[in-house]
């Protein structure tokens, strides 16, 4: 197998990396928005969202506060 491939340090094959989620809900801290989960689906971010958390697109546009 080609050094391409692989991963330095733990011998695993290369992966692509995922494309980012359409939406994602966040807890608002001091130090910045902490992501707690993304979906590309608005129904199941709105129904996740929580007292306190929001939800925001790609972007970081908030669309819902809980």
């Amino acid at each position: 197998m080609s050094r391409a491939f692989v991963k330095e340090d733990s011998g695993e094959r290369w992966t692509p990396p995922t494309a980012p989620a359409q939406y994602r809900i966040v807890l608002p801290t001091d130090h910045g928005p902490e992501v707690l989960r993304e979906t590309d689906d608005l129904l199941i971010a709105l129904q996740r969202l929580q007292a306190g958390l929001e939800v925001r697109d790609r972007q970081g546009i908030l669309i819902a506060r809980g």
